[in-house]
């Protein structure tokens, strides 16, 4: 009954979703159509995701930065040169990481845009086929 087809419509959703995610979209609105406990099964797993990308993030950030920044391991605590640029390189790291998701969030309202006009394009092609 309701629990397999709920499971199906449940992991569709969530196929759905981890494609717009991986896309920059997220909108509430794909939600709509699923039940209340399917919908809160599906925020905990876009807390999940957002939440290994963080994750994910932070560790490529303490890896480049400690491969560029740190030669020596004769002290227990940095020394002024390498805090300095361990400082500067998280700085230029997460501005570039801003960068970019502000870039692809362009690109991908762009790409909806295009979407939307070929749509309407569509319908109303076929609306004047069908007048005929």
């Amino acid at each position: 009954g309701r629990g397999s087809g709920g499971a199906r419509g449940a992991a569709g959703a969530a196929r759905r979703l981890e494609g717009r995610r991986r896309e920059g979209i997220m909108n509430p609105a794909d939600l709509d159509g699923l039940p209340d406990g399917d919908k809160q099964v599906m925020m905990d797993m876009i807390e999940g995701m957002q939440t290994r990308d963080s994750l994910q993030l932070y560790n490529r950030l303490v890896e480049r930065c400690f491969r560029s920044c740190i030669d020596s391991f004769r002290r227990k605590n940095l020394d002024s040169g390498e805090e300095k640029c361990v400082v500067k390189c998280c700085e230029k790291f997460l501005k570039h990481s801003q960068r970019v998701g502000l870039r692809f969030a362009e690109l991908n309202q762009g790409a909806e845009q295009q979407m939307q006009e070929m749509l309407q394009q569509q319908a109303a092609a076929a609306a004047a086929a069908q007048g005929k």
